[in-house]
């Protein structure tokens, strides 16, 4: 063999090694993303716990009754909620505003914005200062999750690790996302969720490549949750069961009930913030203290809204209030969620929606248990599946939603009915609001994750302006190997079908044609029919910029159908759009 052949040869085999080097590499990175985020959660947890002992000195403050005292400062009784929030945006407030200003607020919009726009590229910095703002927050007071303050600290450290080994950007990414799930994972004892929090929330898309690594670095960091925090579920429930069929329909009710307070949560969270907006005119480090004395007046009126609550969203579903009291709870938690962002505080909406769809649910279950003694309904159930019916009306992440409960709460009994109003809620919640929760935080920066960057040539220009003339069609009748002669003949990897008329039926792929021609079966009985793909045509007058993903797309890499009236009018490819966004930028 000559030295030109035997080169020939060693390349496929070397490009594999590299190959499977470069997914070890990955592996092994994602490995330890998994063990940062568990660990990560695990610390950032000790120090709402820390915080929390601090600033009230109870575990848990809302889970008291009687509104105590602080052990530490008795004379005041229960006053002391009141300047609890206001020392604690005194601490934060400079910490936030000096040394990474985008740990302010919910955090999830901003590691979305890093993925889509930024390569995944977010600084380790933020991991610490968001950790100890969060905690701060979170044990003075603030009613907000820890949820999305783990979410970031998990990506912080994945990007800054990615960095590190000098990844490119699809890697840090990927690492980014291992963080996201990593931290939920361990902080909820829920590997499946994290693994779909991080395609549905973050990469907004579930690539095949990404799978594994986000899978072992999920397992990892819950491995490591349940190590340190136990292995019990996040909730202890009875076990819930559908007594009868008319059950459905309440759960569909609860489900269009869901969304309207998924909407209404978000309406009024970003209406407060931009109020925060107008009125405050003082430095914005000190915005947090001065907010804090509001939000502290609300504390002191309703104590149950001291921190994530976990504890009042645990009475609430086993049934320990009242309906006027769960509706009140609902309301003071939207109020003060939002207050405490608002005014810059540190921390997540996640458990807050948790919270708001546990008061909806339970109230619910209640009224209907009321007015339907007969069906013999169980409230705690109702109350299980509005959290997560709230959650994916306010985020539009209904897989997550579903699998979260289910791990959280570890009830099969219910995942049809959690299903069913998962699925209402977030198709209304689509109709009610074109954004979701996380997504219109940056739209309110002028910033869209749904459109790709860098665009604005396209803008105005519409398919018929950029479209060419179609190529040569295939009727449906035309035998498999004749349709691969056109193809080849045409240099296409898909070519159009129509029908008698000219109408536009789909599109005929290479892969398909060349496989029905070397199938063991007869390939002479296969025609263009039996091969046919149903894709979707453009209109000449639609704006490139809306069909922009699609022509993009895998599927649309060989162009895409411009057609009017049903009639293959031309043919839109990627070429005419890139070279529209080169002369924009020369």
């Amino acid at each position: 063999m000559s030295a030109h052949a035997a080169a020939r040869a060693e390349r496929p085999w070397s490009f594999a090694r590299l190959r499977r080097s470069e997914n070890t590499v990955l592996i092994a990175l994602a490995l330890v993303v998994g063990v940062l985020g568990g660990f990560g959660a695990i610390a950032f947890r000790w120090l709402v716990e820390t915080a929390t002992w601090v600033f009230s000195g109870h575990a848990d403050y809302a889970g008291t009754s009687g509104h105590p005292a602080h052990p530490w400062l008795p004379w005041l009784g229960g006053f002391f909620v009141v300047l609890a929030p206001a020392v604690g945006g005194l601490l934060y407030g400079p910490l936030v505003q000096r040394f990474a200003k985008e740990a302010r607020g919910h955090g999830v919009p901003e590691v979305m914005y890093a993925i889509h726009r930024r390569g995944g590229r977010i600084p380790v910095k933020v991991a610490f200062v968001k950790a100890l703002a969060s905690a701060v927050t979170i044990g003075s007071g603030g009613s907000v999750g820890r949820e999305g303050p783990i979410v970031q600290i998990g990506s912080a450290l994945g990007s800054s690790l990615a960095r590190a080994a000098r990844l490119d950007e699809n890697g840090v990414r990927m690492l980014v996302a291992c963080g996201a799930a990593g931290g939920i994972a361990a902080t909820f004892n829920a590997p499946i969720a994290g693994v779909f929090f991080a395609f549905e929330l973050l990469l907004g898309t579930l690539a095949a490549r990404s799978i594994g690594a986000i899978v072992i670095s999920a397992v990892t960091a819950s491995v490591i949750g349940r190590v340190f925090l136990g292995d019990e579920p996040f909730l202890v429930l009875p076990e819930f069961h559908v007594a009868h069929l008319a059950e459905y329909g309440l759960y569909v009710v609860l489900g269009v009930l869901a969304a309207l307070v998924g909407v209404t949560f978000t309406t009024v969270l970003y209406k407060i913030e931009d109020a925060w907006d107008a009125v405050w005119r003082g430095p914005e480090w000190a915005r947090p203290a001065v907010g804090g004395l509001g939000l502290g007046l609300l504390l002191l009126a309703v104590p149950q809204m001291y921190g994530v609550g976990y504890p009042v969203l645990e009475g609430a579903v086993m049934g320990r209030y009242a309906v006027w009291f769960l509706l009140v709870l609902l309301v003071a938690k939207i109020v003060a969620t939002s207050f405490t962002i608002g005014m810059g505080g540190s921390g997540g909406v996640f458990a807050p929606s948790l919270f708001l769809g546990a008061m909806l649910g339970a109230a619910f279950g209640q009224g209907a248990d009321a007015l339907l003694p007969g069906l013999d309904l169980d409230p705690g159930a109702y109350a299980v599946v509005g959290m997560a019916a709230v959650f994916a009306g306010a985020s539009r992440a209904p897989i997550t939603a579903v699998l979260i409960l289910f791990e959280l709460s570890g009830e099969y009994t219910i995942i049809l009915p959690l299903m069913l109003a998962v699925a209402v809620s977030t198709l209304l919640s689509g109709r009610l609001s074109h954004d979701s929760i996380y997504t219109l935080k940056l739209r309110r920066r002028g910033i869209d994750i749904t459109r790709r960057a860098d665009t604005r040539a396209l803008h105005g220009s519409t398919v018929g302006e950029l479209m060419t003339a179609a190529p040569p069609t295939l009727r449906r009748g035309l035998p498999a190997a004749d349709a691969v002669g056109a193809l080849v003949a045409a240099r296409r990897h898909t070519l159009p079908v129509v029908d008698r008329d000219g109408r536009y039926l789909g599109v005929v792929t290479s892969s398909a044609a060349a496989g029905a021609v070397t199938s063991d079966d007869d390939a002479a009985e296969v025609v263009v029919g039996q091969l046919l793909e149903r894709r979707a045509g453009v209109g000449p007058s639609d704006a490139v910029e809306d069909v922009l993903e699609e022509l993009l797309d895998e599927e649309g890499a060989d162009g895409l159908a411009v057609v009017e009236d049903g009639a293959l009018v031309g043919w839109l490819q990627q070429d005419a759009v890139l070279r529209r966004l080169a002369s924009a930028s020369v």
